[in-house]
């Protein structure tokens, strides 16, 4: 495929779910970017922004297979995976997939499962494979995690451990309408919108979505971008206000998100325009602040905010 196909699907894709979504355009590039980058991504907002509705559209235009699990303190590891069930006439165990085995997979409330279950899609998120009864089972080629949390309500939550924080290319803030926005939905709404019943046909089929996942392999990332990555998350070890900083597999994601917004522009090569854009993102689930910055009202994006603007661009003074 080439780099014009790749950005004109693109365009249509995001227009599409726009066009629904209203108000939530950076919400959706970056399910798109984390999609195309082979990537799992973490919505957090209070609950009604449309973060359910996120993940309907995007199954619909991307024709895939979409599940849900609803994630609540009793459910269990095989709710997730499946199991295997004794048949009597067989007289052997038949394995039943869980709602993992599909292409897009909607864990709701993420925070709301015990740690056992947690564990359970790890593996799933990270392996793209699942292990019962020692048998391991690779899932549907393209799978992506899109979990949700609400912010504002701990009672009766688990928080995700760094662990699995870490598997999530993208953490994304769902953040209140405008007042615009919002009368536009209301208008409609009156006119009749019903989000339970989308009338929207796939822009692209399965096929196109695994081809599209390897263009952005193709971008090219120079030395100076390289560079540029690796100092901005080196900056977070030694940063005054966080306590643990990122790892090396987020810089790895900042490079690979880097390379799908450069191909969604239609460029074969990054700039550092790529990174910043993605850089709050990839950052804000994978560092620990130190307590009296919390009290103090930093929040993560300040720290990374300051972190870009601490670190020189390449070609601009040092």
């Amino acid at each position: 495929m080439e780099l014009r196909d790749y950005q004109d699907i693109h365009q249509r894709l995001l227009g599409r779910i726009s066009s629904v979504l209203l108000g939530q355009e950076e919400v959706s590039l970056h399910a798109l970017a984390a999609l195309l980058a082979g990537g799992h991504i973490l919505i957090e907002g209070v609950p009604g922004l449309g973060k359910t509705l996120l993940v309907r559209v995007l199954s619909r235009v991307l024709g895939a297979e979409f599940r849900r699990i609803q994630f609540t303190p009793d459910l269990m590891p095989s709710d997730v995976t499946g199991g295997n069930v004794w048949n009597a006439q067989t007289g052997s165990f038949d394995f039943h997939p869980g709602p993992v085995f599909s292409e897009l997979l909607l864990a709701d409330e993420v925070n709301r499962a015990p740690a056992k279950t947690q564990s359970a899609l790890l593996e799933a998120m990270q392996e793209r494979a699942v292990t019962i009864d020692g048998k391991t089972r690779p899932l549907p080629r393209p799978f992506l995690v899109l979990a949700t949390q609400n912010p504002i309500e701990s009672q009766g939550t688990y928080p995700l451990p760094e662990a699995q924080l870490d598997r999530f290319l993208l953490k994304v803030n769902v953040s209140y309408p405008s007042l615009d926005v919002e009368k536009s939905l209301l208008a409609a709404c009156a006119a009749g919108f019903d989000s339970e019943h989308l009338n929207l046909e796939p822009v692209i089929d399965r096929a196109t979505l695994l081809e599209m996942q390897h263009v952005p392999e193709t971008v090219e990332v120079g030395p100076s971008i390289i560079d540029y990555i690796a100092r901005i998350v080196a900056a977070t070890r030694t940063h005054r206000a966080i306590e643990v900083g990122a790892s090396p597999r987020a810089s790895i994601g900042l490079l690979r998100v880097a390379r799908a917004a450069a191909a969604a522009d239609g460029r074969s090569f990054v700039v550092p325009d790529d990174v910043k854009s993605f850089a709050r993102a990839v950052l804000r689930h994978r560092i620990v602040l130190f307590p009296d910055s919390g009290i103090e009202g930093i929040t993560p994006d300040d720290v990374v905010t300051s972190i870009l603007a601490e670190t020189s661009v390449p070609g601009v003074g040092a």
